[in-house]
């Protein structure tokens, strides 16, 4: 039964506060600033000079780094990208790709004579894959396919390459005709047509016709663009894919492994446990690994599982029991190196078949890989070279990232660029980690970012940053929006609530049927030990997230009569609103195992949406979210609009005309972070 508004008699918590430490390593002197002289703060224009990193390739040799940089262009609004490539031994780089609209995925051939990757067609502005020989010459467009490639892969010989493509529109002769009615089955309400299946091409890398090995009503890939990359058997005679049952997102949980033989075009289930997928071959033997959810329950972490064509599939990360974002296998194929969330900090482990996995030396570097999230396109944390050095993108709590590499699995990284080094100048909020035992025994933890300039003795408003997913984690690498608040004056908590990935998989199995309340509980516990610290103003308190943050601000906006402002972006407010017209359905029932339109469900589904408690909320809330969002859908912000409007309660709503979750350009990503500080300042400062 949820917390009636303003109940504070919450239950006693331990607290435990542990400051992020500086390394003190002679090999990474030379990277930190050489004074304590700084320029001034974060400000909103300084994120038009952060530099992304992303999809690091380490050479076979391990001499080199393809790796994406991006900046964005305030002028065009665009993120503006190149691969460049960086020398390991001595960090010097050269920009790759000239020219070139939106490059990314890159990729080595196995003998690293050549480099691929994709980029836009000028002429239609499809995704293709393009290869450039690592002697000179201009990269050569490989592919032509009409509807674009959306992942590939080298064949072993680096004689082929295989890659993914949407078949053409299952009803284009009835759409030329006029008649453009579609069929509606398990997808989102902003469709306007029947998805196409995603299908599996092989083409020679020297150029010629492509050919098509699958065909059907199954897909390679979903409409929410989750797609897998091709995994070639050692000896090059076959191809492993995720198969999901259908191009709709909603169905993707029952996906399974497939392969088909190249000459015969045979298809057969590799691995038929639902829910599997990031294949890959052992670089030698006949081993293989993939990830599925532990024992198929979705509300459980991502495992990893190692198999064999005659052998039983092994979970080899169950004795750590919790979540991990990605797996590289190491060149000798007795051990993987897989990443994920511990406490507050983002690591990697090394991971034999057989045994204990240990911690990577990493120091205060958190291993960034996609913050905590994969894709279908398979695991992309960290690269391996053939000789065992390891490439990854990191950050620290006070610099964004850079490329680091570990010249063995058992060294410590260094860092090969300095692509930010202007936030090295500038006077930063210092961010810790804290610790607590939360209402039901957990464990619990968060982050806390102090303001700038804090002052022992002082008492200062403080913000809640509550994250989404909810199977993700927040961890004290450097946080733009944290920053910004903590510049503006603000004491900054990202709480850690069950169903988060970084405390095991009883923390985030926790939250199965207790979507709101629990989490809730465990949001609260934290604030609690943070106030026992003694340096928050209390009667100066606000709560905001995006997504199940933003699911999360509405459910404590209206059981808890503390927050002096309240900022809900992206927000799930009505879950049977969201089962029926969101494009992920299928997944919010596995937080409540059952359909909200059944008798088992229909209770609970209505307790757990924070529009049936709407009527307590008090706090003035501002509103934002994405016209086209086909993830959390608007139609729940404009509910919550109004009934807070209807009830007396200040609010203001603003919506972004963009398709996507959240904002990506540059202008519109600083008009959200502008709103997000400026709500908080406006009503929480005196």
């Amino acid at each position: 039964m949820a917390r009636s508004v303003g109940d504070r008699n919450a239950p006693k918590y331990t607290c435990t506060i542990h400051l992020v430490a500086i390394l003190g390593l002679a090999f990474l002197s030379s990277l930190l600033p050489a004074a304590a002289t700084t320029t001034g703060t974060f400000q909103l224009d300084d994120l038009r000079r952060i530099v992304s990193l992303s999809a690091a390739q380490i050479s076979p040799d391990g001499k080199q780094v393809a790796v994406i940089v991006s900046r964005p262009n305030w002028e065009t609004d665009e993120n503006e990208r190149e691969i460049e490539l960086v020398d390991v031994a001595s960090g010097a780089r050269h920009t790759f790709t000239h020219a070139r609209q939106s490059p990314s995925s890159p990729r080595w051939s196995p003998d690293g004579a050549y480099l691929a990757f994709l980029a836009k067609d000028p002429k239609t502005h499809k995704d293709q894959v393009f290869v450039a020989s690592m002697r000179g010459g201009d990269p050569q467009r490989l592919t032509d396919n009409p509807q674009g490639v959306d992942s590939y892969a080298w064949s072993p010989d680096g004689k082929s390459i295989a890659f993914v493509a949407q078949d053409p529109p299952l009803n284009a002769k009835a759409i030329k005709a006029h008649n453009k009615v579609f069929r509606v089955t398990d997808g989102h309400f902003l469709l306007d047509k029947e998805i196409a299946p995603w299908h599996l091409w092989v083409v020679p890398a020297a150029g010629g016709q492509a050919s098509q090995l699958t065909h059907g009503e199954f897909s390679l890939g979903t409409e929410s663009g989750s797609t897998t990359t091709p995994a070639w058997s050692p000896d090059g005679t076959r191809i492993a894919f995720t198969k999901f049952p259908s191009a709709y997102w909603a169905s993707s949980f029952r996906s399974v492994i497939a392969e088909v033989e190249i000459k015969s075009d045979t298809m057969r289930t590799v691995v038929d446990a639902q829910g599997s997928g990031y294949f890959t071959f052992a670089p030698v033997g006949d081993r293989f690994a993939f990830q599925r959810p532990r024992d198929g329950d979705q509300n459980n972490g991502d495992a990893v599982y190692v198999g064999s064509d005659d052998g039983e599939n092994r979970d080899v990360t169950a004795a750590l029991a919790r979540h991990f974002n990605s797996y590289a296998w190491m060149p000798d194929g007795r051990a993987l190196v897989t990443s994920g969330a511990l406490g507050t900090h983002s690591v990697l482990w090394k991971q034999p078949l057989v045994g204990k996995a240990s911690l990577l030396h990493l120091g205060e570097i958190q291993a960034n890989d996609g913050l905590g999230t994969t894709t279908s396109a398979g695991p992309t944390g960290v690269s391996v070279s053939r000789k065992g050095v390891i490439a990854f993108i990191g950050s620290t709590t006070t610099h964004p990232s850079e490329l680091y590499i570990l010249d063995s699995i058992a060294a410590k990284p260094r860092r090969l660029t300095n692509v930010n080094a202007f936030l090295d100048k500038l006077d930063l909020g210092r961010t810790e980690s804290i610790e607590w035992t939360g209402p039901d025994g957990f464990h619990e933890d968060g982050v806390l970012t102090y303001p700038v300039g804090y002052e022992t003795g002082r008492k200062y408003p403080l913000v809640l940053v509550i994250h989404g997913g909810p199977m993700i984690a927040s961890n004290v690498g450097f946080q733009r929006l944290a920053q910004l608040l903590a510049s503006a004056g603000f004491l900054v908590f990202q709480p850690n609530y069950r169903g988060s990935t970084n405390l095991g998989d009883a923390y985030q199995h926790a939250m199965y049927r207790d979507t709101g309340e629990g989490p809730g509980k465990d949001v609260m516990a934290g604030l609690a030990a943070v106030e026992k610290l003694g340096i928050v103003d209390m009667t100066r308190v606000g709560v905001s997230g995006w997504s199940y943050g933003g699911y999360m601000s509405a459910w404590l906006s209206s059981h808890h009569d503390v927050w002096k402002a309240a900022l809900l972006g992206a927000p799930v407010t009505d879950w049977l609103m969201d089962y029926s017209i969101s494009f992920y359905q299928g997944g919010d029932a596995f937080y409540f195992g059952s359909s909200p339109w059944t008798s088992e469900g229909w209770e609970i589904w209505r307790e757990q949406s924070p529009i049936n408690h709407v009527r307590n909320v008090k706090a003035p809330t501002l509103i934002l979210g994405s016209v086209k969002d086909a993830n959390v859908p608007l139609v729940n912000a404009f509910e919550w609009y109004h009934a807070l409007r209807d009830n007396g309660v200040p609010v203001e709503f603003y919506a972004y005309p963009i398709s996507s979750h959240v904002p990506h350009d540059i202008v519109q990503v600083t008009d959200l972070y502008r709103r997000w500080v400026g709500w908080m300042e406006e009503h929480l400062k005196p």
